[in-house]
């Protein structure tokens, strides 16, 4: 599946074009630049994509690898992978599920399609460009006939309430309207549902390791 969308999106300036598509390997460079912009010492680097895992991405699964480009500028990346869902059993790390980002574990007999990454270049991240992204991956799931969205969504705000409030209560809090958090917020305005806290998710200091476990489900398929 070639996949190519063209929008225009608002900015301070009038309005600007935009380009969905597939990634390829003449954007290795400038993916792993944005990874470096986007997550800046302290960061450890090594975690930011490699050529190897990105060289997986489009030969495994080239149409989970989408890119957007802001007037020919490449601003930002998805990338999914398509593995076997159990609802019954839903705890599971990132690590597992995206075999540590190199998706050597996709299944493209599975039914959900789960986010290993989204990453926006700084620069542009006032034109609503995730949401974007977004969208064009639930367009994937019904291009796939999947059943669903899936993605563990980080909590960075949870470190500064964690002495009063479980992480499921922090959950009820933002969803509540009565806290924002930077990513859990962006992901319900985008149209994910909460499933569950998951415990030990992927090392991170300002969730505490923890993550929600967030779906977008396909409306065109019963559940």
């Amino acid at each position: 599946m070639l996949y190519k969308k063209q929008v225009y999106l608002r900015s301070d300036e009038g309005f600007v074009d935009a380009l969905v598509r597939n990634y390829g390997r003449e954007d290795f460079n400038e993916l792993i630049q944005i990874q470096a912009e986007s997550f800046p010492p302290p960061f450890p680097s090594e975690l930011w994509w490699s050529k190897e895992q990105l060289d997986n991405h489009v030969t495994l699964f080239p149409d989970g690898a989408l890119c957007v480009e802001v007037s020919g500028v490449l601003a930002g990346s998805m990338t999914g992978v398509i593995v076997e869902f159990d609802p019954a059993n839903p705890i599971h790390t990132w690590e597992d599920i995206t075999n540590d980002g190199y998706i050597r574990n996709h299944n493209p007999h599975g039914n959900t399609l789960y986010v290993v990454d989204i990453c926006i270049r700084p620069t542009f991240r006032k034109l609503a460009l995730g949401k974007l992204l977004m969208q064009s991956m639930y367009e994937v799931v019904i291009h796939k006939g999947l059943e669903r969205l899936l993605g563990g969504g980080r909590m960075p705000g949870y470190h500064k309430h964690a002495n009063t409030l479980s992480a499921e209560a922090y959950l009820e809090q933002v969803v509540g309207g009565k806290l924002k958090d930077p990513v859990l917020s962006f992901l319900l305005n985008v149209g994910r549902m909460p499933i569950g806290v998951i415990p030990n998710y992927l090392e991170d200091e300002e969730s505490l390791n923890y993550a929600v476990l967030m779906e977008w489900k396909n409306p065109f398929m019963t559940l």
